[in-house]
């Protein structure tokens, strides 16, 4: 067969098995993007291997079989995924204690929570990962002056958050400054 031969006979083949390779896909992952995962796969497999697949209701079982494998595969990086997971979490805590957050702490972090993820990564990137304007420019290809720029605004944020924390709301604003 021709290469357009095989893509008409799986098309062929696509059209009338999808719905049941992906019902049989659903009914058995967590997730509709795990099953959605599952079928992708399957007909991957299904493509590479089309001088394999049989004809008419028989390769609409092969497909089940295949999808059958893909998906214990699927389990099986899931299960290694969630214990290299559980392992890493662990790790982390060990050696990276969570600050306690008494306090102060309870302002920041709320403080932190309002703002923006952007504003947040660039608050992280300069006080807990030390970088200088430069390198955060860097990190997020951007030039040097567009990385203090924004900086700049997302402190002038984080402090207006931070003055409507109900912690630090009833101090003066130049006292929350000295810190």
């Amino acid at each position: 067969m021709d290469e357009q031969d095989d893509r008409s006979r799986f098309e062929a083949v696509y059209r009338r098995t999808y719905e049941q390779i992906l019902g049989y896909a659903l009914r058995r992952c967590s997730s509709p993007e795990d099953a959605a995962d599952v079928v992708a796969e399957t007909y991957v497999v299904a493509w590479r291997r089309i001088a394999e697949l049989p004809g008419g209701e028989s390769g609409r079982l092969w497909l089940y079989g295949v999808a059958r494998r893909v998906l214990a595969n699927h389990r099986r990086s899931e299960r290694r995924r969630l214990t290299r997971h559980a392992e890493l979490t662990d790790e982390i805590a060990h050696f990276y204690p969570a600050p306690s957050h008494h306090g102060e702490h309870d302002g920041v972090a709320e403080a932190m929570d309002k703002l923006a993820d952007s504003d947040r990564e660039l608050l992280s990137l300069a006080l807990w990962e030390g970088l200088d304007p430069g390198e955060i420019a860097v990190v997020l290809n951007c030039s040097r002056n567009a990385a203090r720029i924004r900086l700049h605004r997302a402190r002038k944020r984080f402090a207006k958050a931070l003055g409507k924390t109900p912690l630090f709301a009833s101090q003066p604003l130049i006292e929350k400054e000295a810190r």
